[in-house]
């Protein structure tokens, strides 16, 4: 019911609806207090009410609800402090959003209990208090927000614990004491924020802070050192401190020493057996991940997919490919929907596909990668071989659907700027796995928008591996294993090098990965019929940017401009010349957002241009270009918070 009109009172006759797994009433204008009978919605898996006007306290019985993984409060006028409740679920596993309301209080130590907790924003609160230790303690957190508080005290060292961590943004507080320098061995952070607080001390200068556009520390007048790029005050020496601590060294200060020295090795061997412990739980993870066992693929049987898709029938096809048909069905031993992929196995090198699609998929786990849950291989009722892979269905279909389905249930929403970004930066994330990330990099060799999926919350994942290409660590070029069957991957995404008899490589996704953004962007394929001769969506592009923006952008991210101003194609790109005063609105290009987005849309134009150029070793790396979305999404969402 999200992103409608709703009036009135937050319905309590809700919490009879006992066995609701959904519920979403974001968007809409809703009032007076979250009603406490919510907790007898005990099989609850999401739950958002954002966006609304709800008042008064979060009800401490949506601890009742065990198998809650998102929850998104956020943009509400709620009081009071953060129930314990809330924070002890370890079902919470996806988002925890209560940010842009009016909470106080301190972060309660039970916030260390979202052990697997992978994003969590409080910000824009009035919360208090220092930041608890505990913190350190969610492990599986990647995005943590708790700008715009009234947090003190020191930064806690904890936090280098959280080794998976992306985003961090502390700004807006008033934080005290140095940066940890433990901080700048967090491998995968992108992107952190400790602006307008009262630091003080030597700014660390690897990892993250190596890169002066990676961080924002204005605000902080006491800070020192650091890269160049900063341009921050020298650190003052401390030779002559030094000195007088030497000659004034007495008895007390060695009272001070037999104390500290032991408490500084007792902290040491904690938080090695934190480290011993967070390596346990990660082995324990990728233990539970057991792949498909390929001497023994046949994990459901041919009737079971037969009953599941009415006989495979029509009604239940939601797509087609080189190599066979995908269904929707419903599996007895699965929770919700399957998609099952059939193979036709007449065609040439399709069952390499499965071997391929299985072996790759058996081995490896990423949040944007579609998840194989079983294979079959066996013998159908007419005694042909039979070979399907079902996996995970993803409610919203392809990316390909989205971009250009005439059908009018995608006419009527079209992907907004921001969404297009989102499911960018989760292609870019699931190629920067496979390739940079995985035991045995792999290639997918087919990358194109109908093998992008969406979910319900139109979060991407990448699938069909049928032409994929794994490399074994060896030098060996006769070792590496190969899958590929016939021609490597799709016409108008095969990089040039392919055609000329290149073998396949990162670089030659990476290719792939450049037209589908310009693709996204422009909402033109690479095989429109306006390519002909040496046009190529890629030079097109190119040679347009950056004044000719407009005449390049799908006209769906400009529609509402168009609507609500009633301005010719002509006007609009005279406006974005002259650089008006922008900002987004929407997740689209608002009437007074085009300057600002206008960067934005430029950067990723960039982006696409330098990874389809035509020499492979001058494309971008996939590592690069996650960081470089990432610091454009940062800025696209920093004008929608701050501008």
């Amino acid at each position: 019911m999200r992103d409608n009109l709703f009036t009135g009172l937050f319905p309590s006759s809700l919490g009879k609806l006992s066995k609701l797994q959904l519920l979403d009433l974001g968007e809409n204008r809703l009032s007076g207090q979250i009603a406490s009978s919510i907790g007898n919605i005990t099989q609850l898996s999401k739950l958002s009410i954002s966006r609304n006007n709800l008042d008064g306290i979060i009800p401490g019985s949506i601890g009742n609800c065990k198998f809650l993984q998102y929850l998104d409060m956020s943009r509400n006028k709620l009081n009071g402090s953060i129930p314990k409740e809330v924070l002890s679920l370890p079902s919470l596993s996806l988002y925890l959003n209560l940010s842009h309301n009016s909470l106080t209080g301190s972060l309660p130590e039970d916030v260390g209990k979202l052990t697997n907790i992978n994003k969590l924003d409080v910000s824009e609160n009035m919360l208090s208090g220092e930041i608890p230790e505990t913190i350190g303690s969610c492990s599986s957190l990647e995005y943590l927000y708790m700008q715009g508080n009234a947090f003190r005290g020191s930064i806690p060292l904890s936090m280098a614990s959280l080794k998976g961590l992306q985003v961090l943004d502390l700004s807006q507080n008033n934080l005290t004491g140095e940066i940890p320098k433990e901080l700048q061995s967090l491998p995968f952070l992108l992107y952190l924020n400790f602006s307008f607080n009262d630091l003080v001390g030597e700014i660390p200068a690897e990892g993250v802070f190596s890169n002066a556009s990676r961080i924002s520390l204005m605000g902080n007048n006491k800070l020192c050192g650091g890269v160049p790029e900063l341009h921050q005050p020298k650190c003052p020496t401390k030779a002559m401190e030094n000195d007088c601590n030497f000659i004034c060294f007495d008895a007390s200060n060695a009272i001070k020493l037999a104390i500290i020295i032991p408490c500084v090795i007792l902290c040491v061997l904690l938080m090695l057996v934190s480290v011993l412990a967070y390596r346990r739980r990660v082995s324990k993870k990728k233990s539970s991940a057991v792949p498909i066992d390929m001497d023994h693929p046949a994990q459901v049987s041919y009737k079971e997919l037969y009953d599941a898709t009415g006989g495979f029938s029509d009604h239940n096809l939601i797509g087609s490919g080189s190599f066979g048909s995908v269904y929707k069905g419903l599996l007895n031993q699965m929770e919700g929907p399957v998609a099952i992929k059939v193979l036709k196995l007449g065609t040439k090198g399709a069952s390499e596909s499965f071997m391929a699609e299985c072996k790759v998929l058996g081995i490896v786990r990423h949040r944007n990668l579609a998840k194989l849950l079983t294979c079959c291989s066996s013998i159908d009722y007419k005694q042909n071989e039979f070979k399907a892979l079902v996996y995970e269905f993803k409610g919203k279909r392809s990316l390909e659907k989205w971009l250009h389905h005439a059908s009018i249930n995608y006419k009527s929403r079209k992907l907004n700027f921001l969404q297009r970004l989102n499911i960018a930066i989760d292609v870019a994330s699931a190629l920067h796995y496979i390739h940079d990330l995985c035991e045995i990099p792999i290639i997918h060799c087919d990358l194109k928008p109908s093998n992008v999926l969406l979910d319900v919350d139109m979060v991407a994942y990448l699938s069909d591996f049928g032409l994929a290409k794994l490399f074994l660590k060896t030098n060996d070029a006769s070792q590496n294993e190969t899958s590929l069957v016939g021609i490597l991957g799709t016409v108008g995404y095969v990089p040039p090098e392919y055609g000329l008899g290149g073998i396949p490589s990162k670089e030659g996704d990476v290719y792939s990965y450049g037209i589908l953004v310009l693709e996204m962007f422009s909402g033109k394929r690479p095989t429109d019929k306006i390519f002909e001769n040496h046009l190529t969506l890629h030079n097109f592009v190119k040679d347009a940017l950056p004044r000719k923006l407009v005449q390049i952008t799908d006209p769906t991210i400009l529609s509402s401009v168009m609507e609500e101003t009633s301005t010719t194609n002509a006007e609009m790109n005279e406006q974005v010349e002259i650089h008006a005063e922008t900002e987004s609105s929407n997740g689209n290009l608002s009437r007074t957002g085009i300057a600002k987005d206008k960067d934005c849309l430029i950067s990723l134009f960039k982006v696409g241009v330098a990874c389809s150029v035509e020499s492979p070793k001058n494309r971008m790396r996939m590592g690069d270009v996650v960081k470089e979305l990432h610091l454009i999404r940062s800025n696209l969402l920093g004008v929608r918070i701050f501008g």
